[in-house]
């Protein structure tokens, strides 16, 4: 049956994380520091992003530039391979406008003690 998918260990499991998304839209424009990503990310604190800045350039999709300067300068900037996440993002952000509203109430019914979705 899946014959052909990639081997579990190789799939970047952290693209689908919370904030892994707002992350690499925040970088789409241009490369930005620690501090100009925790502005619009301001729900995220230092450490999350610290640690999802760290998973994605372990996964290639972030590059990380220290530059010696006093104080040191550091900016964050997607990769060509991070960038391609951008078309398939789109996608994704598309697909939850149009069905944002269905899933709301998937999920309220769920909560509610209705363990399907409702019609």
């Amino acid at each position: 049956m899946f014959d052909g998918c990639a081997e579990p260990t190789s799939i970047p499991v952290r693209v689908g994380d919370k904030w892994t998304a707002q992350i690499l839209v925040c970088l789409k424009d241009a490369p930005r520091r620690f501090n100009e990503l925790r502005r619009p990310l301001k729900r995220l604190t230092p450490k999350v992003l610290s640690e999802s800045l760290r998973s994605l350039e372990r996964n290639g999709f972030v590059s990380r530039t220290v530059y010696g300067e006093q104080p040191p300068h550091v900016e964050y900037a997607l990769t060509p391979l991070g960038r391609s996440l951008l078309e398939p993002l789109a996608v994704a952000c598309a697909w939850s406008r149009e069905h944002g509203e269905e899933l709301t109430r998937a999920r309220a019914a769920y909560e509610a003690g209705g363990r399907t979705a409702p019609e």
